[in-house]
C-alpha cells in the first residue's frame, strides 16, 4: 500500500463516508497531509487512526473525549484513569444486560398465566431496579 491516500481511498478501504472523515478533520481526530487537486490526502496511518475511533465509539467515548486523548502533534495523550472508569462503566452495563436477559429467558418459559404472580419475575425486576439505580 502506498504511503498516501486520498480522501476517496481512505473511504473505501476504512468504508467511512467522505463526509464523517471531512467532520473528524474538524473535530481534530484525524489530519490529512495536503491535498492533490481538490482531494485531501491521508497519510495510511490515518486508517489505524479511523479503527481506534470505531472501538472508542464502541466503547462509549465521544468524539470530544477521543480528540482530547489526541495532543496537537497527533501523538495519543489517554488519561487512564477516563479509560478505567469507562472499563466501570462497561463493566455495569454488562451486569445489567445480564439481568435483563435472564429476566426475558424466564418470561419466555414461564408457566404462569400473570407474569407478576411469579416469584422468580418478581426477583428479576427487583434486581433489574438496584442495578439501574
Amino acid at each position: 500500500m502506498k504511503d498516501e491516500l486520498d480522501i476517496r481511498e481512505v473511504a473505501t478501504l476504512s468504508g467511512v463516508q467522505p463526509s464523517t472523515l471531512r467532520f473528524y478533520e474538524k473535530k481534530g481526530l484525524i489530519t490529512p497531509i495536503g491535498r492533490h487537486g481538490l482531494r485531501r490526502q491521508y497519510h495510511k496511518n490515518v486508517l489505524e487512526k479511523l479503527e481506534l475511533i470505531v472501538l472508542g465509539q464502541a466503547a462509549g467515548f465521544t468524539l470530544d473525549e477521543m480528540a482530547a486523548m489526541v495532543n496537537p502533534a497527533g501523538q495519543t495523550a489517554i488519561d487512564k484513569e477516563q479509560l478505567i472508569r469507562r472499563a466501570r462503566d462497561i463493566d455495569r452495563t454488562i451486569r445489567q444486560l445480564k439481568v435483563f436477559s435472564s429476566g426475558l429467558r424466564h418470561i419466555a418459559r414461564c408457566t404462569e398465566q400473570d407474569h407478576t404472580q411469579c416469584e422468580e419475575f418478581r426477583s428479576v425486576i427487583a434486581r433489574g431496579n438496584r442495578l439501574i439505580r
